[in-house]
């Protein structure tokens, strides 16, 4: 948050062609377990945020889209494939995985729940280890260089190290 006391958010996809502000305080964050978000997501559920009435703007390139029903369509990056966008005819929402900072956007609502896969409820119980922390069974993770966009805004980027391939 901002001196001003006025919020401020930013956020992109995983290869950083796509990058966002958002100003202004947002609407609640929820959790979609429906069949559509499960699919656009590629996951149990899709983490969303209405951005209501904050200003979103895209800094960096823009979502393409898919229409997923008569009333709705997917923002997503062109280029790696990141879920940003639910646009409804009610508002947008942007994927909570998107924001630089998604710690601070807690979700306070499940729909959907009538497709909840049965195991989502228990994942919280599951084993827990940190991704070093047995690198015996995945070694290549010693020798692993990520070539995702940081957690901020750049100037330049380019996921291949080479400044100015990507803008």
């Amino acid at each position: 948050m901002s001196l001003d006391n006025v919020p401020r958010y930013s956020g992109g996809c995983q290869c950083g062609a796509v990058r966002f502000h958002v100003t202004g305080a947002m609407g609640d964050a929820s959790v979609c377990h429906c069949r559509m978000c499960q699919k656009a997501a590629g996951n149990f559920y899709l983490p969303l945020v209405s951005v209501r009435n904050a200003r979103l703007e895209w800094t960096r390139g823009a979502p393409k889209r898919f229409q997923s029903s008569n009333e709705v369509q997917r923002g997503f990056c062109g280029d790696c494939g990141t879920p940003l966008t639910f646009e409804a005819p009610d508002g947008i929402a942007l994927a909570i995985g998107a924001f630089d900072e998604p710690e601070e956007i807690a979700p306070k609502i499940q729909w959907g729940t009538e497709a909840k896969l049965p195991y989502v409820d228990a994942i919280h119980a599951l084993p827990e280890q940190e991704t070093m922390g047995d690198v015996s069974s995945a070694t290549y993770l010693t020798r692993l260089v990520s070539f995702q966009h940081p957690d901020h805004d750049t100037d330049d980027w380019s996921p291949s190290g080479e400044r100015g391939a990507a803008s």
